[in-house]
This record gives structure tokens, sequence and C-alpha cells, in this order.
């Protein structure tokens, strides 16, 4: 599935009706979450039914359901119980012992309240081209309330709408981005499943840190991208200065956007180096290091904390994850704990997080600058070694030979995503 999301420049009366909709669909998504939450308290069940709030009647049948259109009210309501869903699965893991944090309850929306609003391009209320702009219906109670049924928004040249699968209009940092999902045709390529690629992520200056089973490596530098996650945090700070901690103004929403937009740009670019690397080499399997609430729990200091935690991580595994559907590549996700403490080189065991053996101690040890010496004195680069254990936690698994990463020389390239 393929998106392209444009930045909005609605007229005042359009824009109006932006923020009434979204304004609107985040009620209703607050009414949502009150009942998903108080059913869950009351009773322990939880609602992940496609159907479990479409049509309950305290939810769909009151006046904010009614004040949007009905197909966007319910793809509104369908959020709610994607958002239970994932709870649902996270819980499961935590029941069992796999997650090391308990998960929250989703929880309402904040702040300004807006929330998306998502028109299918199927049924009777789905966009229609009109002279070259999309046509959105309003509904009949709106229609009714303040006498306007539809409203326009640009039609991309470079989209076919019947490709289009769904129109989804999102607020964000005092702006309206209108974004569209697509089927894209998946490629075909010659690759080998056996051969693997793995992804430490966010590490020290890196991005991401790669090793394959061919003996390569890649480091994806991600300092430009810090340095401007930096600069914004520092304009921020400047600008709220002497202010309430809730200030916020559009100017401080000019600066959110550009900063968002340049992390977004950085995150397709390092995906794409590293999907690249994978089809030049005729790798099959991509195997990435991933701890939920990992971000959370980070105790780097103040300073690398939130140069580490503010990083878009999630985005770049569901940007690989996508490419990877996209290019017919096998997408692994694995616990990666002990990963950055154990030696590849002297072959230290990778116990899984909760489950350390007593006495367990790593061979080598993290030097600093990023650097990590092995039991025989050997330097290696840190998050590469961690990157190589990443690896050998889904080895047996995957039927993958390691033999490469310990006899060829490893070459780091170091690439600037921006």
């Amino acid at each position: 599935m393929g998106v392209q999301q444009i930045l909005l420049s609605p007229d005042h009366e359009t824009k109006a009706v932006l923020d009434y909709l979204c304004q609107q669909s985040g009620k209703l998504y607050n009414s949502g979450i009150y009942f998903a939450r108080q059913t869950f308290f009351k009773t322990g069940k939880l609602l992940t039914g496609k159907f479990d709030l479409a049509y309950e009647p305290s939810v769909s049948k009151t006046m904010v359901a009614k004040s949007l259109p009905s197909t966007p009210a319910q793809q509104t309501l369908l959020s709610v119980i994607e958002a239970f869903k994932s709870f649902k699965e996270l819980r499961s893991l935590f029941l069992k012992g796999q997650l090391h944090f308990q998960p929250k309850v989703p929880g309402y929306l904040t702040s300004s309240k807006l929330f998306k609003v998502a028109y299918p391009n199927s049924g009777g209320q789905k966009p229609t081209l009109v002279n070259g702009q999309l046509r959105f219906s309003l509904g009949l109670t709106v229609k009714r309330w303040v006498g306007i049924s539809e409203f326009f928004l640009p039609m991309p040249s470079n989209l076919n709408i019947a490709n289009v699968k769904e129109f989804t209009i999102i607020p964000k940092n005092g702006a309206f981005y209108l974004e569209m999902s697509y089927e894209v045709e998946k490629q075909q390529h010659d690759l080998d499943i056996n051969q693997a690629l793995s992804i430490d992520l966010g590490t020290a200056d890196n991005l991401a840190a790669c090793v394959d089973t061919l003996g390569n490596s890649l480091l994806i530098d991600a300092r430009s991208m810090k340095a401007m996650n930096q600069l914004w945090n520092k304009k921020i700070s400047t600008r709220k200065e002497g202010k309430s901690e809730a200030y916020w103004d559009a100017w401080l929403d000019r600066v959110t956007r550009k900063r968002n937009h340049q992390m977004r740009d950085g995150i397709n670019k390092a995906a794409k180096l590293i999907i690249d690397h994978c089809l030049k080499y005729g790798i099959g399997t991509l195997v990435i290091g991933w701890n939920e609430g990992f971000k959370s729990n980070a105790t780097m200091g103040r300073i690398n904390n939130q140069k580490f935690v503010q990083m878009p991580l999630g985005k770049l595994k569901d940007r690989l994850k996508q490419l990877c559907d996209l290019h017919g590549i096998r997408f692994q996700e694995t616990e990666e704990a002990y990963t950055s403490k154990a030696s590849f080189l002297d072959g230290d065991s990778l116990p899984k997080y909760g489950e350390k053996p007593e006495g367990w101690k790593a061979s080598g040890k993290r030097l600093k600058r990023g650097l990590y010496q092995s039991i025989n004195g050997s330097i290696v680069n840190a998050d590469l070694n961690g990157s190589a254990n990443i690896l050998k936690k889904v080895a047996s698994n995957l039927s993958l030979d390691l033999g490469l990463l310990g006899r060829r020389r490893n070459i780091a390239l170091a690439i600037r995503c921006l």
C-alpha cells in the first residue's frame, strides 16, 4: 500500500469546514474511547470487533456521531477498535511475560482534540472528481444545520482517483494534510531468502547500523537529523521562555511542521538506502531489533535521551516493513535484549529479556565513541556488534549461515540521510 500526503492551503470557508469535521471526529473518538474503557474496566471485555461500536446506540446514535457524515463517523469508531486491538495484543504479550512493561489502556485525545477524518473511496459517500477537484460530501445533517452539503480539495495530478483506496484529512501542527492511500503493484526480484540483513536502530550517532550474512556492513549517519532536531528544540525553548508550559502559537506550529517534514524525508531516504542494499546483493530477509517501550525506559542522560527519544524510529521500522512487502523481502522483528553487551566475535550467548542465567557475563566491553573491545583486544564498531548479535538471535529459526560475518573484513559506510 502506497501513501501520498499533501499539505493543504484551504480558503477560509474550507478551513472552517475541515476544522469542524476534525473537531467532531475528535469528540466521537473520545466518546468511543470512553465507552470501550468503561466496558473493559467493568466487565474485563475488550471491544475489538469491527462492529462493536458501530452498533452501539450510546455511541453511534448520538448527536456527535450524527454531526459527521456516516462513513467518516464509522471510520473514526474503527480507529477506536484498532487502538484496543493493539492494546489487546500488547497485554497478551505482557501476561505471557514476553513484554517488559505493562501496556496502558488507550487514552483520550488531549490538547486540540482534533482527529483525522477518513473517506474510503467506496460506498455512497466516496469522493468524486469535479473539474479536477475532489468533492467530499458533508451529509444531510450538516446540510440541514449550516446549509453546506460539500467541500472541495485539490487532487494530485500524479494519481488516478480510481486507484486510491482512502482519502484521509489529517490535522497536524496547525495545518491540514490530505493523505491518499493507494494500491501499489508488488515488484519481483531475484532474492535469496537465506541471505539476511539485520538492523540495530538509533544507536549513538547512527540512525541504523546494519550487517548482512554476506559480510557487508552499513552505517546510516543520524547526526544531521539530530542537529535539525536539536535546533527545533532550541527554537521551541527560546520562544516559550517566560511563558506558561501550555503556550503555543502559529509560529511554533510552522517550525514544528518544518522539523516533521525533515524527519520524514530523512526516514524515507534511510529506508530506501537499506532496501537498495538488499536488492543490490540479492538479500531476501530483513531482521530488525525492536523492544516495545524501549524509548520510555531510556536512561542515557537528559541530553542523550532527548536526541534518542525524539528520533522517529518507529516510523523507520514501519517504512521498512512497507518497502519489504513491496519488494518481496521477508521482514522479521525480534527482541534485542543483551545484543549491545554481548560480544559477537567471542560467541557470547544471548538470553531473552528476563531470562539471563545466573553468572552470565559478556566477554567484551563497550568503549567510548561507539567502540567495542572483544576478549582478545580486537576493537570493532559497537553498533555493528549489536546488529550482528540481532542477526544471531534469529539465525537458527531462519536457517541463516553467519560464517562470513567473522571472517570477512567489514567496511562501515557512513551515509548522511539529509
